[in-house]
């Protein structure tokens, strides 16, 4: 664009002013220019309604159109979209921009879609169009490339939505609905061409003359065929000249060629012969034939029938014998037929010969579609099979086509209607055993011994078996007369699925023991039964015992809970002292004698108060006498309470006795000899006081003797008696009642189902009746025995009876018997048929209990089966060959030196089809069951006169001994040939024959591995169906292992091992180590519980004594020093009170400052403390200190003031009163004493009370309750793992820390919230449960010296727990017996035979002999006799077609040929390994030219090549290597195969000969060539990489971009491959996998982002153009007086070009009016 501007089509502001154009005169100022750059700037500058060709900028945009609504299903629905107009540039504006008659319709009808037309439409694929090349769908020009891999391509299809009913298309609308639409492109790979790769030629050939002139060959054959359009097989075949010397004498220029036999063909009749024979001789013969005597007929006619019976059999054959010629030419060496006589005379060979005239296979049409082999309805597998036959009405003769399949087969489904469906069938269980808990134990816990009393989790099994699925067998088991009804079980390999669980954990109840308190005391004597107080009645003293923990079964099974002991005076009811009132003296003094009342009550013998009425048959208690001391008296504290009784009963030596002490408090007044007294009695002893009162001034106190004092206690004898009971017997049925104790035959369902059911221990036992149990009941007396009843109180005597329910009975049930196995008929070697036996089984489903019917004995039958007398089978017959037939005469009669009734022929002979025993068969038998059909016809010679002729060989002479002497064989002349001279030439003719007699020496030598150890079979329990016993079954200890023997004979060739007297294996003991659990130590005992006080924990636990191995069950686990240690941890009780101190009463007082006339002073008094263990009567024997609270331990010794004579006496201080809580120090407790002595006048009593504030932690404390934590999980004694109990406890906690009595937590009623106990479970250690071995697999070699025969076993039951685990070996193997590997083999092709002549058509020969290996595939074997192979079919290498001579061609001299076929070539993979893509695998053939004449090359056959698919081919690659010989500078350049092999064709076409011989080194990089410049350089779309040296290293690849196809996702990617990489493809090929470097368009066909950025940065370029411009312009504005100006403004710029820019400036118009007035 030029410096001039344009506008065309500006917007005059407004709707009305819409597409006027404005035009200014240049005159105008240019001031309005500054606007333009404003709009320009803003994207607004471009504002026109059309463009430059006059269309409109604004059109019509639509949306998407909107789901298709409408009340009905169908055609008549609705959908819209939305419409709305838009610029060019992509804004939207107002509707009245657009045309309005060009508006798009916003609304259409539509189809409806609703969810029932899922069924009706479905979307059309169309097949895959061809690949085409990415490059063809690029715009732009093609560019040249060179192929690496292939080429990238995209394969198109139709995809539509139809009506599936009728496949009319619909709306593709109605497709999306359910499903988006599939793809319509896909990328696919074009390969590039590969060439034929050949290999490297062969050595050079001798010269094909001796002299003169001739030829020598090279050839190579073909590797891998021309693919995809590339390059043909170059010739395989290289010739040179050679000129081995000058001939001596004329070279032999002709030579006899055999032709090719003709057809054969049938002679003319004798008829024919005849009639043409009598044209030329007219009727005298006519009567020669005169008519034969009827004698003479009837030999003929007997003649006829007799050869008649003695040809085919069979009408299957029409076998008719002709004759057929072949041409004998003399040939020039150059190839040209000359006459025969200039070849050198010899005899010919012969030139006609009889044959079979060949006929073709003839077959029946086919006949009917025999029956669906389904005869059932099977939904899951519904396709069965039928066939149909055709028959054989001519068998192939001769050279006859083969006869096509006689049986076909196609698929068939069973038509519904009226078809039973297939029998199906369903794994059964029977009914659960018992649960045992002994199958758990580990070895450990067995050797224990007593193993009675298990309980807690256990392990029960049952029977797994297959049946018919729809046997009624709920309705046989609730029904024992329908035996017959029952499933029959099966074999278990018909039932498909998993296999119900053959075992469960399962829980017995533990047995809770019963516990019981400790003996109360001893209650009072009292009548036996207070109704009935006779006088005569003795009594009892009764003490009682509570039961704690409740037992299993009831109170019955605990302790007795009584003991009585006879005794005097019983009461019933009897007076209880309370409390003593204060002493009061009498005659209202205020000291002295005095009394104090008792405060009693009534209570029964039990203690609980009653009525006193009750006690008035004895009087009340009386005032107990006391004293109050005077002011001068000596004071005594009050009795201690009586101690407990050291006896529980009394007898003539023992007594028991009780002990209540006091002791001085203060002394009494007295003179002086009073206060010595008083030091004596301190110092020596109140023993040594004198007795005289009256010196003391007040009462004296007592001597130390009336301190204390004495009394019996439990004087009851100690005879104590207590009923003792019996265990329960028997549930018996009651007498009184009818017996409704009926057999039952079944507890539960014996389905898969009943697992759930006997979890908890399998008894599930179904109660019948009630019945009775007893129990024996008997007085017994403690450490004597049993005593009369009377001996013990009748009232809490146990009862003897009490009633029980009776469980049913349960039968046996058995299944019905299985049916019986089949009958497999097996031959032996002499066709007999051996006998075998058939059996059949029935499962226990349900075991008798509580005296049901027991099951039957007999579980398994096994009878005779019955076999045909003749063992099945079919074979072949061959009858008498017939007489040879020779050549008519009239065709031979011409041959040089043929003789009419002798010379070569043929003859046939007929075959049958028969049974083994003979039997006369149809024929198609023994073409489907026998071996190879019998030749039925063969060469053969009759002799002339000249011939000799021998009788056959005889058979071989007997051997005296193996490997010693020789055998022989004769045979002798015969007629004629006994005189002729030529016939008694032995050298010919020999008549003997000798040979060293068979030297049968044999060796035996082991061969192979040894087998894994296999334990012996048999002395396993099994079960009936196979699943062994829970622990019975052996699996381990001495076993055998097995190794291999081998037979070899002299030739070392391999035989049967019974020549070596061997049964075929080794045996040699082995070991399979025994599993040995991991042992723990016993229990340890008990920890004494860790708190004194509250709750704490005790524990116990085991150590490790001895490691697991081979698989034992494993430990639990290890601690930090690889020790196991089991623990358990209880939490434990310990009562507060359980130990507490005692102190006794304070000793006497020690004075310290006597006040000798006071009898008075300071002084000390000590007491003994003890920690006593305490009991229900109170403390009873001295402990350890420990055991006690040190903090309550009372003080053993204090200090105080011995209370003067008339001083007040106080007793000692009460128990402190306790805190009121919350504990505040406003809150006070206080404790108090009472006055003992009154003081005398004028002297005052201290406080009787003591007061202190309560402090927290201190005197006064808060209480709460404290959880601990979980035990572990208990079990009873008796169990092994189950079902538990955790438990935890509360501990009532001071809030210093300290555990206190529980007594202290309850006075507060605090909340518990919390459970004491939960149920937990022991996992059961369940040992791995295996199945049975499985029976040995066949073996996986027929024959050789590898087989090897395998078992499985499965895990039944995974191991749980600490259960020993499953062992890794799942199988075994052991070698099978060595058996020769025997088979057909052919010999080697002999050379082509042409008879006598040099050249022509001839016959090669080979044989068919039998071999024998190891079938190791190292050994080629070794030739045996053929009856060795007898019993194989007659096929070599699979392939039945024997052919043993084919027709060949032996070169005349001078001719060239085609060779022999070369090897099939290995099998090659045509792969493109760079995008990893595989077309198949390939081998190859080829035939190569010889040539021998140097002008006989133009006449050489075209050469030839076969391919043929195969599998696992190789991906090779081909690259060009290369080295310099020492000799020359010039590299030497091969292509290579990436295994190393030497090729031709393969390599990249990069002409290493030719471009890179200028480049030193040579370019052998992948993508590289050598330049014009002799430089390597890199192809295009490759950067060169070069090396520290400057050479190039590499080629590497430049990034380029994808080109994805609309719709493609990368799983979406899908290779297209050729479907036959053979033959020459015709695909063009297409482009590499490169791609453009810059494409502007998406796979949506909008363009890229990038192309955009181009655009923006091409508009801002367009800005700073358009500024440069302003700023030109601004500059023409100053100059404004050089421009033509208008008076408003308006300029015009004009450029080169012929556009013109008129815009008005206001800043120019301003200037142009003030340049006017200036």
């Amino acid at each position: 664009m030029g410096l001039g501007w344009r506008v065309e089509g500006a917007v005059a502001g407004g709707a009305g002013g819409a597409g006027s154009l404005l035009r200014r005169r240049r005159t105008e100022g240019s001031g309005n220019l500054v606007v333009t750059v404003v709009l320009l700037l803003c994207g607004l500058w471009s504002v026109h309604t059309q463009t430059d060709d006059g269309t409109s900028v604004y059109f019509w945009e639509t949306g998407s159109w909107g789901r298709c609504m409408g009340s009905e299903c169908g055609p008549g629905g609705s959908q819209s979209r939305a419409v709305w107009c838009a610029h060019v540039d992509g804004w939207t504006t107002l509707h009245t921009n657009c045309d309005q008659s060009q508006r798009p319709s916003n609304q259409r009808n539509c189809f409806h879609v609703c969810d029932w037309h899922k069924e009706l439409y479905g979307w059309s694929l169309g097949a895959w169009n061809e690949c085409v090349p990415v490059s063809a769908r690029t715009f732009g020009a093609l560019r040249l490339f060179s192929c690496s891999g292939g080429d990238e391509g995209i394969q198109t299809r139709e995809v539509g939505c139809m009506l599936k009913a009728d496949s009319s298309p619909a709306d593709d609308a109605i497709c999306e609905y359910f499903e988006p639409k599939p793809r319509l492109e896909q990328a696919c790979l074009i390969p590039c061409p590969q060439d034929c790769v050949v290999s490297e030629y062969s050595p050079w050939t001798s010269c094909s003359k001796t002299c003169g002139t001739g030829l020598r060959n090279r050839v190579r054959s073909v590797l891998v065929p021309p693919v995809f359009g590339g390059a043909a097989c170059p010739n395989l075949t290289e010739f040179q000249s050679c000129k081995a010397g000058l001939c001596a004498g004329p070279e032999g220029m002709y030579s006899l060629r055999v032709g090719p036999w003709s057809p054969c063909s049938l002679p003319q009749t004798r008829t024919a012969r005849q009639a043409k024979r009598r044209k030329g001789k007219g009727q005298g013969l006519r009567d020669r034939s005169g008519v034969k005597d009827p004698e003479t007929r009837e030999l003929i006619q007997k003649k006829r029938t007799r050869n008649r019976l003695n040809r085919q059999e069979s009408p299957f054959w029409d076998i008719q014998v002709g004759y057929q010629s072949r041409d004998v030419v003399c040939m020039h060496r150059n190839g040209s037929a000359v006459a025969r006589n200039l070849c050198v005379p010899r005899d010919l060979p012969l030139t006609i010969q009889s044959c079979v005239l060949p006929k073709d296979c003839q077959v029946t049409e086919w006949g009917e579609w025999g029956p669906c082999s389904k005869t059932c309805v099977d939904a899951e597998a519904p396709v069965g099979n039928r066939t149909r036959s055709r028959q054989v009405l001519q068998f192939p003769v001769g050279d006859g086509d083969e006869c096509p399949p006689l049986e076909e087969l196609e698929a068939c489904e069973v038509q519904v209607d009226g078809v039973p469906p297939c029998i199906t069938y369903t794994w059964r269980t029977s009914e659960w055993s018992d649960c045992r808990v002994d199958l758990l134990l580990g070895q450990q816990d067995r050797r224990r011994g007593n193993l009675t009393g298990l309980c807690g989790g256990g392990l029960q099994t049952r029977e797994v078996y297959c049946v018919e699925a729809n046997a009624e067998l709920v309705k046989y088991l609730n029904d024992l007369r329908e035996k017959d009804k029952a499933s029959r079980p099966v074999q278990n390999r018909l039932c498909k699925g998993s296999i119900p669980n053959r075992s469960q954990l399962c829980q017995i109840p533990c047995p809770i023991e019963c516990e019981v308190s400790p003996w109360g005391a001893w209650g009072p004597c009292t009548f036996e039964n207070c109704d009935d107080q006779t006088s005569g009645k003795k009594g009892f003293k009764l003490r009682t015992r509570r039961i704690t923990n409740k037992p299993t079964g009831g109170p019955g099974n605990c302790p007795h809970l009584v003991e009585a002991v006879p005794c005097d005076e019983p009461r019933c009811y009897d007076w209880q002292l309370l409390t003593l009132d204060q002493c009061v003296p009498e005659d209202e003094r205020t000291c002295g004698p005095g009394s104090q009342l008792a405060q009693v009550q009534c209570v029964n013998s039990s203690g609980d108060a009653v009525d006193r009425n009750l006690c008035s048959s004895s009087p009340p208690p009386d005032p107990v006498p006391c004293e109050v001391p005077c002011s001068r008296d000596c004071v005594l504290s009050e009795w201690t309470p009586w101690s407990t009784c050291s006896q529980t009963c009394s007898s003539k030596t023992i007594e028991g006795k009780q002990m209540r002490i006091r002791s001085i408090l203060a002394y009494n007044a007295g003179e002086v000899t009073a206060m010595v007294i008083a030091w004596i009695t301190v110092m020596e002893g109140l023993s040594r006081v004198p007795k005289f009162p009256e010196l003391l001034g007040g009462a004296l106190c007592p001597n130390s003797s009336s301190l204390q004092e004495v009394r019996n206690c439990n004087e009851h004898a100690c005879t104590v008696y207590h009923w003792q009971t019996g265990a329960w017997g028997l549930c018996a049925e009651d007498p009184s009642s009818p017996s409704l104790n009926t057999s039952t035959t079944m507890t539960r369902i014996i389905s898969s189902s009943s697992s759930s059911s006997s979890s908890s221990g399998g008894s599930g036992v179904t109660s019948c009746s009630m019945g009775l149990q007893t129990r024996k009941v008997i007085c017994v007396r403690v450490n004597v025995g049993q005593v009369p009843p009377k001996k013990c109180p009748d009232g809490p005597r146990p009862s003897t009876v009490r009633p029980c329910q009776l469980p049913c009975k349960k039968d046996c049930i058995v299944s019905p018997f299985s049916d019986w196995t089949p009958c497999p008929v097996s031959c032996d070697a002499a066709g007999n048929v051996v006998k075998t036996k058939q059996w059949r089984k029935r499962l226990i489903i349900q075991l008798p209990s509580n005296g049901g019917q027991e099951c039957p004995e007999v579980l398994e039958e096994d009878k005779d089966c019955d076999v045909p007398a003749v063992c099945p089978g079919f074979r072949w017959k061959t009858h008498k060959w017939r007489k040879c037939q020779l050549v008519p005469w009239f065709l031979r009669q011409d041959s040089p030196s043929a003789q009419e009734t002798c010379g070569p022929g043929l003859q046939t002979r007929a075959v049958s089809c028969r049974q083994l025993d003979g039997t006369q068969a149809d024929i198609s038998e023994c073409l489907r069951f026998a071996r190879t059909m019998p030749a039925i016809t063969q060469r053969c010679q009759l002799p002339c006169q000249d011939d000799c002729q021998l009788t056959s060989w005889s058979k071989f002479s007997s051997c005296s001994a193996d490997c010693v002497g020789v055998r022989s064989r004769k045979r002798t002349l015969i007629g004629r040939s006994k005189k002729k001279d030529k016939c008694k030439n032995t050298q010919m003719y020999p008549l003997s024959e000798t040979q060293y007699c068979p030297c049968d020496k044999y060796n035996a030598q082991p061969v192979g591995n040894w087998s894994d150890c296999i334990l012996p079979e048999g002395g396993r329990a099994e079960s009936v169906l196979g699943l062994k016993v829970q622990g019975d079954v052996k699996e381990c200890g001495q076993g055998y292992r097995y190794q291999a023997m081998a037979c070899y004979d002299q030739d070392n060739r391999l035989v049967e091992t019974s020549r070596c007297n061997s049964h075929g294996y080794i045996e040699e003991a082995c070991i399979i180590p025994c599993p040995s659990d991991c042992k723990l130590s016993e229990w340890s005992n008990w920890s004494r519980c860790s708190k004194s006080c509250g709750s704490g924990v005790k524990v116990r636990s085991k150590w490790l004594r001895e490691k697991p191995y081979n698989g034992g069950r494993p430990c639990p686990k290890l601690d930090h020093i690889n020790q196991a240690q089991v623990y358990e941890v209880v939490p434990c009780q310990s009562d507060c009170n359980q130990y507490v101190w005692v102190a006794e009463p304070w000793s006497v007082w020690k004075v310290s400052n006597v006040d000798l006339k006071e009898n008075c002073g300071e002084g000390v008094q000590t007491r003994k403390v003890r920690c006593m263990l305490n009991t229900i009567d109170g403390p009873s024997e001295s402990v350890e200190d420990y055991l006690c609270d040190p903090e309550e331990m009372p003080l053993g010794a204090r200090e105080s003031r011995l209370p003067c004579p008339e001083d007040c006496v106080l007793n000692d201080w009460g128990a402190w009163s306790r805190c009121s809580l919350p504990c505040t120090r406003t809150n006070s407790r206080i404790r108090t004493a009472y006055v003992l002595r009154s003081p005398s006048v004028g002297r005052q009593c201290p406080e009787t009370t003591d007061k202190e504030p309560c402090s927290l932690n201190l005197n006064c404390f808060n209480y709460f309750y404290n959880i601990t934590d979980w035990s572990t999980c208990q079990l009873s004694p008796s169990a092994v793992c189950g079902s538990g109990i955790k438990t935890r406890m509360l501990d009532c906690v001071r809030s210093d820390g300290k555990s206190v009595d529980m007594k202290f937590c309850e006075e507060l009623n605090l909340e518990k919230r919390w459970q004491m106990n939960v149920s937990c479970v022991v996992e059961c250690p369940v040992n791995c449960q295996l199945s049975e071995w499985s029976p040995w697999s066949e073996c996986s070699q027929t024959c050789g010296l590898e087989g090897k025969m395998w078992r499985q076993r499965s895990v039944v039951q995974a191991s749980q727990g600490d259960g020993r685990p499953c062992p890794s070996q799942m199988e075994q193997w052991k070698p099978c017996p060595v058996r020769p590997c025997y088979r057909w083999q052919y010999s080697a092709w002999s050379e082509c035979r042409v008879e006598s002549v040099v050249c022509g058509h001839g016959l090669r020969y080979r044989n068919l002999s039998c071999f024998v290996s190891d079938g190791s595939g190292v050994d080629e074997g070794g030739l045996v006799d053929e009856e060795l192979c007898t019993s194989l079919e007659l096929a070599v290498d699979g392939d039945k077609q024997i052919t043993l001579q084919e027709a060949c061609t032996l070169p005349c001299p001078g001719e060239c040929y085609l060779m022999e076929w070369s090897d099939w070539s290995s099998c090659v993979s045509i792969c493109v390994k760079e995008v990893d893509v595989d077309f198949g695998s390939v081998q190859v053939r080829s035939r190569a030219v010889l040539a021998q004449e140097p002008e006989n090359l133009q006449q050489c056959p075209d050469q030839q090549w076969q391919s043929q698919s195969c599998s696992e081919g190789d991906c090779y690659e081909y690259k060009w290597s290369s080295s310099v010989h020492p000799d020359s500078t010039r590299p030497l350049i091969w292509c290579q195969r990436s295994d190393g092999l030497n090729v031709t064709g393969g390599c990249p076409p990069i002409n290493p000969l030719v471009s890179n011989s200028s480049c030193d080194p040579p370019c052998l990089m992948p993508k590289s060539f050598c330049s014009e410049a002799a430089e390597c350089v890199c192809e295009e779309g490759f950067t060169e990489v070069s090396s520290a040296l400057g050479q190039l290293d590499q080629c590497a690849p430049i990034p380029v971009l994808e080109i994805p196809t609309a719709g493609d996702k990368k799983g979406d990617v899908k290779t297209s491959r050729a479907i036959n990489p053979t033959p020459s493809s015709t695909v063009q090929p297409g482009r590499s996998g490169r791609t453009w470097y810059l494409q502007p368009y998406g796979p949506d066909g909008k363009l890229k982002m990038w192309v955009y950025g181009v655009a923006a940065g091409a508009f801002v370029l367009l800005i700073f153009v358009g500024s440069m411009t302003y700023v030109a312009c601004s500059y023409c504005a100053a100059l404004h007086r050089s421009l033509e100006a208008d008076a408003d403004g308006t300029v015009a710029c004009e450029g080169q070009n012929t556009h013109q820019m008129i815009y008005t400036c206001p800043d120019c118009q301003d200037l142009a009016q003030s340049s006017s007035s200036s």
